[in-house]
Order: structure tokens, then sequence, then C-alpha cells
């Protein structure tokens, strides 16, 4: 495979500078996120040359922060994903994720990873009471997706979790969470191993797809490939605006708490990641007495320290036994959410790959799609296709936007007023509860006490020893028949 450069061989050790002179590759990928180094470290492996090239530094948005929470699964709710391509077609993709999550896991060590720290299981919380709606799910997710999982009443939930603001649960024991930042950055070190180069600071400002070889302008160098790999987001620009038109930018911005002592253990038992039904609350412990807690998203970018006081604000009123808490770091980025709900993967045209649209769809499913991608070009796989239903869908510029961000604030507004009303009949039903014990204790009580005497339900007939007295001579002409005679 082609390795032709026209720099020095001291020019390329510095392989995470900024690209300054002109290279040949087999691949280039566009954008140094989870997608696009798992490209470089999959297709280094097999053997093509690689340059990976991002406009900031490696993982610089969303892809280095926030949970690291690890599960199969996409954003589209599994009934709508089989009601969009069918049964078969469902579980062919649910494996797929499946199989990114378990490449995470083996990549994932500290041989590989020093300081990844991995924690286990998840946890998603309802906000109402669903118990009968779960029941289906769990049999769909068990029997048909052969996916590990288990359903928790409130009581195990809030055994778990010391709050009444969450009701039922659905615990994935195969999930797992690991420190996003160092992965990003570990993927980097890997593919850098494997024979990857990777160029921080170097925007691409231009491409021409069209040819066998495709060229790459970037402000101080250029670069030819066979093949372009589009993994930059919603932050690719001016050279892909009709793909990151596709993509609502999505922020969201995480925070970690000082150490917090025995008082975490207190209110939180479970040691794995929690996410609610709704998408709104997201937190989990980390270092054994912190707490790391993501906030709501929002469509418009900001400071991440503008968050601290929201985030902390959020720990009290789902915690209140927490108490005070201090942050010591806020950080985020911005996610591209696709209008469908799902991820893009796979080929625009001959040559030209897109990896995007992660938004809500988890890490394991960016390390799927940089297998496959990769796969895709040096083997000819063609599972990608499975992704062919969910193309490109403009996702409308700042008008939309303004409508995520609305809908965005009504969805959290019905969630919190649809669980408000789930913990007034919560409360309801347990004054009811006591009122019946209360009543039946009463009951049994004047059930115990002294014996009453009562009258005889069925009195004998009085004797006649005696005729009774006669009647006074008054009284009998009152009488109607002696009247009438």
């Amino acid at each position: 495979m082609s390795d032709t450069l026209t720099g020095t061989v001291g020019e390329m050790e510095g392989t995470r500078a900024r690209l300054t002179f002109d290279v040949d590759a087999d691949i280039c990928v566009v954008g140094a996120g989870l997608a696009g180094l798992t490209i470089a470290l999959e297709a280094s492996r097999l053997g093509a040359s690689v340059v990976v090239l991002e406009g900031r530094h490696v993982g610089w948005s969303a892809s280095g922060g926030l949970l690291g929470t690890v599960m199969p699964g996409y954003n589209l709710a599994l009934k709508d994903l089989i009601a969009r391509i069918g049964l078969e077609d469902a579980k062919q993709l649910w494996e797929l994720s499946r199989q990114g999550a378990e490449y995470v896991r083996a990549l994932a060590t500290e041989g590989s990873m020093p300081g990844i720290s991995v924690s286990e299981g998840a946890l998603a919380v309802s906000n109402v009471d669903v118990g009968d709606r779960l029941i289906s799910e769990l049999q769909m997710l068990g029997e048909d997706f052969e996916t590990e999982v288990e359903g928790w009443q409130v009581d195990r939930v809030r055994a778990e979790l010391k709050t009444d603001r969450y009701f039922h649960g659905v615990y994935f024991p195969g999930a797992f969470q690991v420190d996003g930042r160092k992965y990003v950055h570990g993927l980097a070190a890997l593919a850098k191993r494997a024979g990857a180069r990777i160029f921080e600071d170097t925007p691409v400002v231009g491409i021409d797809a069209s040819g066998i070889r495709k060229r790459i302008v970037t402000p101080s160098a250029r670069l030819r490939a066979s093949h372009i790999v589009l993994a930059g987001n919603v932050h690719l620009g001016a050279p892909s605006r009709r793909l990151s038109e596709t993509l609502l930018p999505v922020w969201r911005y995480a925070g970690i708490t000082e150490p917090l002592g025995d008082r975490l253990g207190e209110v939180i038992a479970f040691k794995g990641s929690v996410t609610d039904t709704d998408g709104i609350d997201q937190f989990r412990v980390v270092d054994g007495d912190r707490l790391m807690w993501a906030s709501p998203e929002t469509t418009w970018d900001a400071r991440p320290q503008r968050f601290a006081s929201s985030i902390a604000r959020r720990m009290r009123t789902i915690f209140p036994r927490l108490g005070p808490v201090a942050i010591s770091d806020v950080w985020g980025g911005a996610i591209g959410q696709t209008v469908h709900g799902m991820p893009q993967i796979g080929q625009l045209r001959k040559g030209l790959w897109v990896a995007s649209g992660f938004g809500r769809q988890g890490l394991g499913t960016t390390a799927m799609a940089g297998q496959l991608i990769a796969r895709s070009i040096l083997w000819g796989d063609e599972r990608w296709r499975l992704f062919s239903p969910f193309e490109l869908v403009w996702a409308g510029g700042p008008t939309g936007r303004v409508a995520g961000h609305l809908i965005g604030m009504w969805s959290r507004g019905s969630s919190a007023a649809a669980g408000a009303l789930a913990r007034y009949r919560e409360g309801m039903r347990k004054k009811e509860r006591i009122r019946e014990a209360r009543l039946a204790e009463a009951n049994r009580l004047a059930g115990t006490g002294p014996a009453r005497p009562r009258a005889p339900s069925n009195p004998r007939p009085q004797r006649m020893d005696h005729p009774p007295p006669e009647r006074p001579e008054a009284s009998v002409g009152a009488g109607a028949g002696e009247g009438g005679a």
C-alpha cells in the first residue's frame, strides 16, 4: 500500500503536531474523536497507511468526556427501530452495537490504557411508575436480542438510590463505564503505535473527492488519499457543509464534585452509571466518594463553568440528603444528533465515507463504526449497508436549533410534571394504605373488647296465663266497625 511522504523522517516523528508538509496515504480520517481514532487504529492494524487530521486537538469536544457508559443499543427506541427496518435487520444492528461494546472492553485494560478506571453495570431508572410497560421491554431484550437484563422493582431501586424521584429500573449487568478522556487519548496512543499519523491544529479547508486519488487541502499542506472518512461530526464546517447540516448540534456538560466522604455512600449505593428514561439525569460515582453528573442538553454553546451551580443544584434536588456539594471541575462539548435518531455510517460516494451522528448513541457505537468502516474499506465488508435506511436528513439549520431547544424545554417540563404527578399519586396511595391499616386495627381492637349483652334475635312468644285486661268502654265505640253498625 502507498506510503509516500514529501516530508523528512524528523518532521514525521512529531506525529501529533501540525501538518506542514504534503503527504500521500491510503486513508485520510478527518476528525480525531472516538470514531475517527478507532478507524485509524483498525485500518493501521490491517496494514493501511493512515493520516488523521484534527482542527483542534485529540478528543477536544464531547468525545473526551461525560460518563463514558458502554452498552449495546442506539438512540432510536428499539420498537421504533423494528418498525423502521424489521426485526431481523434490527437484530443485526443490535449485534453490531454489542460487538462495539466488547471492542471497547478489550481495549480498556490497564495494560493498554493505564488508569482507565473501568466500573461495571448500568441502570436505567424511570421517573414515573411504568412497571407494566417494562415487562414487554424486558422480554424483547432478553428473548429477541439476547441481552442480559434485569427488571428492578421500586423497592430495589430505592435501596440503591435513596430518593423518591425514581420508580422502576432496568439493570444491564454487562454494561460498564470508562474514563472517557483517558479512553480517547489511549486510542490515539494505540493508533500511533500501530502506525497512524495524527496531526492536530490542522483544519481541513477543502476536499476534492473526485477521481481515484482524493485531495485534501489544509492551511499549510496538501494530502492525497484513496479514501477519505469524514468523522468530524458538527465541526466539519465548509468542506462538508452538506453533512454538518444534517446534524443538530447539542451541547452537554458534566461536573464532578469534591470528595464527599461517607455521606455519598449513604445516598448512592449503586456503583455503576445511572440514567433516567427521559435522558435528563445521568450520573455515577467515581474515585469511591465523588459524584460525576451530566447536565441536561442545550442547543447553544456556553462556557462549561456556567453550569457548575446548576449541576450542584440538580444533585441536591434528586438527593436532598446529600446536602451542599462543591463542584471541582466542569467540562463538556457538542455532539451531533440526527433527525432519525441513528448514526450515519457508510459510503457517500466511491472513496468518500462518513462516520458521524453519534449524539446519544453511546461510546460503544463509535467503536462499532470504526471497525465497520475500516473493514469495509480494506476487506470489502458490506454490513455498513444495514445503515442505508438512515440517510442524510437536513436538521433544519438555525430554525432546527431553536425548535430543538424548545422541544428540549418542553420535554424536560413534561417529564418533571409527570414525575411530580407520579410522586403525588404514590403519596396518596400510601396515605390510603395507612388509613386502611388504622381502620383495620381499630376494628380488631373493637372485636377483642368485653362482650356486650345482646337482645335475642328470635324472642320466644310470651305465655298468656292471665286474660288481658278489658278495654275501657270509651275505647269500644271508637272502632270503625262498631261505629258503622
